[in-house]
This record gives structure tokens, C-alpha cells and sequence, in this order.
């Protein structure tokens, strides 16, 4: 099945959805709906026991309509979870007493029309992400960062695709791999110090770790391309030199300034906390 992952937000809730692009369906995690709908302690015990519920009544087959699916979770580790399309999830949000379903269902509708507007002109995906980011605080100088950078991952996965990198689990391995390297902690170590759980490490980056991993995953791909890696084994070697090359270039830029490039710095709202690490290589 050929697909597209990705986060999308709800009010203040992150949603992973994934998008296939045979059916040209999206598919959003029911357990993180739950969370944005219940507000619950504990979304996955509220989201069995309602599965359970549904069955009791004879509810199964919007139960089984849920196929589970490895997603990325808290820890970055690929998970199965449950998985539902748009029409599912009507039918869920009924059994689910909130006051943002209404809200919900709209905002449900407006996701699915733009990603249809998008697939017909993809420049409105790219308009749509630089609102958001301007939306949110950030300066023009690191939005033409992160999309640059967004640019540069985007080759580096079209090459794993064409050599035999099989699934998001892989692309993980591999990504983890090379920000390791250059960073000298791995993405769930980042994402710890910097006190984010389901958000987007690179959205929180400094326009420094934009750079460096930009940096790291450009030079991944070149030399990839240049030994023509193929498959786990050769991918991850090409990842640790790479790597290894932004490392470099970190190391003399922290020499000469005496700040650290890796930071705790996040653009999370006024009264989140941040985590501090051992320093890294």
C-alpha cells in the first residue's frame, strides 16, 4: 500500500494520520482522537474499553473497520495502532460523549478537502505549511530553513525508495542513524531535551539543527548515490558518513563559538519545561 504519514493538529492535540494514495483515503490514529475528544488521562484504556463496549452492542463492525498500522509513537518507536478513515470515524465520535465533536467533524471534513486541493496543486501544500509556521511564531529566515531542509530529506527517502529501503520503520532506523552521528544524540534523546512527546522534532529545531541535519542528509544522499547503496546495510553506511561529515563541521563551529549546536530550545507554549542531557560527543 503505497502511503503518505504524516501529523496534523487538532486544537492543541497532534493527530497521526497517513494518507494512501491508491484509495487516496487518509487514515487518522483512533486512540489520538480519543485523546483530542476525551481530554482522557489515558486515551489507549478508554479507547478498549469502548471497542469492548461497541462489540457488547453490537457494534463490531465499525470496531473492525480499525486496521491496525505501525506508527511512529511517544518513544519513536514504530507501533501498531489503530487506524480509521473519515466515515469510521463519524461513526465512533457518536459513541464518544464530547463537546468538540462537533468542532471535530468540521475540522475532519476541512483536512480531507485540502489534501484533495493539494494533490491538484501541491504549491498549496507549501503555502499552507508556510501560514502555519508564520502562524506560530516563526521568522521568515527559519521557514525558508525548514522547508529547504523539508526538500532535502525529501530527495534522501526518494533515493531509499529506489533502493530496496523498505517501509517507515526502515526510513527511521536510517534517520536515526545519521542524526546520531552528527548530533551525538539519537532523535529520541533530541526530542527528550527539548521536552516534546508526539511533535515534530524538526519543527522544534533551531535554524543551527536545521542546518546541521540538512547538512548530514545532504551528504548522506551524495555519497549513497556515489557508492550506489543499496538496502539496509550499505544506506546505514552511507548514513554514519554522512553523518559524520556534519559532525565535523558542528564540532568546529562549537569550537570557535563555544555554544553548543544541540539545544533544549523549542517553540512549545510558555510554561513547558525542557529536559537537560548529557552533554554529547
Amino acid at each position: 500500500m503505497k502511503s503518505r504519514q504524516a501529523l496534523v493538529a487538532f486544537e492543541k492535540h497532534a493527530i497521526r494520520r497517513y494518507f494512501d494514495e491508491k484509495s487516496e483515503t487518509w487514515y487518522f490514529s483512533v486512540v489520538d482522537v480519543v485523546a483530542a475528544l476525551t481530554e482522557s488521562a489515558n486515551p489507549a484504556v478508554y479507547w478498549r474499553v469502548l471497542k469492548k463496549r461497541l462489540k457488547d452492542e453490537g457494534a463490531g463492525e465499525t470496531v473492525t473497520k480499525c486496521n491496525g498500522l505501525k506508527m511512529p509513537s511517544v518513544d519513536g518507536k514504530m507501533r501498531l495502532t489503530d487506524m480509521a478513515d473519515t466515515e469510521t470515524l463519524l461513526r465512533l465520535i457518536q459513541s464518544i460523549p464530547s463537546p468538540k465533536a462537533e468542532p471535530f467533524k468540521q475540522w475532519l471534513a476541512k483536512v480531507g478537502y485540502e489534501r484533495i486541493q493539494d494533490m491538484s496543486d501541491p504549491a498549496r501544500s507549501l503555502d499552507r505549511a508556510r501560514e502555519y509556521w508564520q502562524k506560530h511564531g516563526r521568522s521568515a529566515k527559519w521557514i525558508q530553513q525548514r522547508m529547504m531542509g523539508q526538500e532535502t530529506r525529501n530527495k534522501l527517502t526518494d533515493y531509499w525508495k529506489d533502493h530496496d529501503i523498505q517501509g517507515e520503520e526502515e526510513f527511521a532506523i536510517l534517520t536515526n542513524i545519521i542524526h546520531q552521528e552528527w548530533s551525538g544524540v539519537s532523535v529520541k534523546a533530541h526530542k527528550h531535551l527539548k521536552g516534546l512527546k508526539q511533535q515534530n522534532l524538526r519543527d522544534h529545531m533551531s535554524e543551527a539543527e536545521l542546518i546541521f541535519t540538512a547538512l548530514a542528509e545532504l551528504s548522506t544522499r551524495q555519497i549513497a548515490e556515489s557508492e550506489q547503496a543499496t538496502g539496509m546495510g550499505e544506506n546505514a553506511d552511507a548514513g554514519r558518513k554522512g553523518g559524520g561529515i556534519a559532525k565535523k563541521a558542528r564540532r568546529e563551529l562549537e569550537q570557535k563559538t563555544g555554544k553548543s549546536v544541540v539545544t533544549g530550545e523549542n517553540f512549545l507554549p510558555p510554561g513547558k519545561t525542557t529536559k537537560r542531557l548529557k552533554k554529547h560527543e
